[in-house]
């Protein structure tokens, strides 16, 4: 029971009440609950490959000109459309994949050849999903040529259509 000026939160004295112990907020307020928290580390950057003693990944590569292939082309295995076989590891960037299409596909080797990659890969569902990655131009550097394949979150088994424009 409350007794005029006095609250059950006082000390037998009147002292200090529990909550006007200085905390460590940073206005005067209560501290952050938990440790506190970790410097920020920079990113560790990504294992290398050794290729000459990793295996490489066989990569299904569907080139097309003027566009990107259907998601129908994709459901029939049997009837795949034109398709380059390509060996490469997990941290091939798309400018390599791009010179390696080169070497098979005359309409890549143009001037102003533009290749734009999209992964083709099943959902949960089961259903086909084309996911755009990235494009390179033939001659001239740009910002999606230093994208890897980890990066990209590429898997085994996935394929690759390109459109050569």
């Amino acid at each position: 029971m409350y007794r005029g000026g006095q609250d059950w939160r006082d000390g037998p004295r009147g002292g200090p009440r529990y909550n006007d112990v200085p905390r460590g907020g940073p206005y005067g307020g209560p501290g952050p609950r938990g440790p506190p928290p970790a410097a920020a580390q920079p990113a560790a950057p990504a294992e290398e490959i050794d290729r000459e003693k990793t295996c490489p990944l066989l990569m299904r590569v569907f080139p097309k000109q003027g566009g990107h292939h259907k998601l129908e082309d994709f459901t029939d295995r049997t009837k795949l459309p034109d398709e380059i076989a390509i060996y490469t590891w997990m941290d091939a960037d798309l400018r390599e994949l791009s010179d390696l299409i080169k070497e098979a596909n005359p309409a890549a080797r143009a001037r102003n050849a533009r290749m734009s990659f999209a992964f083709v890969y099943p959902d949960r569902k089961g259903r086909n999903v084309m996911r755009q990655v990235g494009v390179v131009h033939a001659t001239r550097p740009g910002e999606d040529d230093i994208k890897t394949l980890r990066g990209l979150n590429f898997q085994t088994g996935d394929y690759l259509d390109v459109s050569i424009y």
